[in-house]
C-alpha cells in the first residue's frame, strides 16, 4: 500500500508541475475489485512527501473528507475492470475546448489514444451525485478521455501512470485542435480509425518514458543510478 500511496502522491503533484491542476483536481490508483485510493483533498501541488491517501470502496458512500466528484472514479472502477487509475484534471486547452461543447479530433498520434472519440458531458454543473456521474461515464463511453463542458476533463488508464500520461495526451489533443481551428483548418482531414488503432502503440516504453519525465526530480522518485547504460 506505501507503494501504491508514493505513486498517487507522484501523480498529483506532476500534474500540477504540468499545469493540468490548480486548486482544483484529484487522481486516484485501484487496490483491488472493491477499494481504490485517493489523493488528499488539497491542490495537488501542495501535497507533501508522505501525506495520507484515502481508501475509497469502489461500491459505497465516499468517505468524509473526500471530494464529491470522486464519484467518477468509482464509476470508472466500476464498470472498467482493466482501470487501474483514473485522472481528473483542469488543464487550460481542455478546459477551453470543452467549455464550447466540442470534442478534438484525432489530428496527431497523442490522440490517436482516445479512439473511437473522445467523450462529452454537455452538463456545466458539478458532479456531486451519482445520477450525473452516471450520466458523465455513460458518455465517457469506451474511450480513455472525457471532456467536462466548462469542468475540465476525466482520463482512465490500465495503471496511475497511464492515467496521468493520458491526460496530457488529452491536454494536447485539445492544444492541437484549437491551433487547427484557429487557422481554419478545422476541416482538415483527421486520423482514421485504421490507422489510429496502429498508432495507439504501448510499445518502445511510450508511457514510461513521459511518466519519467512527468515526474523527473520530484522528492520521493527513487534517484536514478550513474554510470549506468545509456
Amino acid at each position: 500500500m506505501r507503494d501504491l500511496s508514493v505513486t498517487v502522491r507522484l501523480a498529483a503533484r506532476a500534474l500540477a508541475r504540468a499545469g493540468l491542476v490548480h486548486a482544483y483536481g484529484h487522481c486516484s490508483a485501484r487496490i483491488d475489485a472493491e477499494r481504490f485510493l485517493v489523493c488528499p483533498a488539497e491542490p495537488m501541488g501542495l501535497i507533501a512527501p508522505g501525506a495520507e491517501c484515502t481508501e475509497v470502496p469502489v461500491h459505497g458512500p465516499l468517505p468524509e473528507g473526500v471530494l464529491g466528484e470522486v464519484r467518477l472514479h468509482q464509476q470508472i472502477y466500476r464498470r472498467r475492470p482493466e482501470a487501474g487509475g483514473v485522472v481528473r484534471f483542469m488543464g487550460p486547452s481542455a478546459m477551453a475546448l470543452g467549455a464550447t461543447s466540442t470534442v478534438p479530433a484525432m489530428r496527431h498520434g497523442f490522440g490517436t489514444y482516445f479512439a473511437p472519440a473522445v467523450g462529452l458531458w454537455d452538463d456545466v454543473q458539478l458532479v456531486r451525485d451519482d445520477v450525473r456521474a452516471v450520466g458523465a461515464i455513460d458518455a465517457m463511453g469506451g474511450s480513455a478521455g472525457l471532456l467536462m463542458r466548462g469542468n475540465g476533463a476525466v482520463t482512465a488508464g490500465a495503471s496511475l501512470q497511464e492515467a496521468t500520461v493520458l491526460a496530457w495526451y488529452l491536454e494536447d489533443m485539445c492544444r492541437v485542435e484549437l491551433a487547427a481551428r484557429a487557422a481554419g483548418l478545422a476541416e482538415a482531414p483527421a486520423i482514421s480509425q485504421a490507422e489510429a488503432s496502429q498508432r495507439a502503440t504501448r510499445a518502445g516504453r511510450i508511457v514510461e518514458r513521459m511518466w519519467d519525465h512527468l515526474t523527473a526530480a520530484d522528492p520521493e522518485t527513487a534517484p536514478k543510478e550513474k554510470g549506468g547504460a545509456t
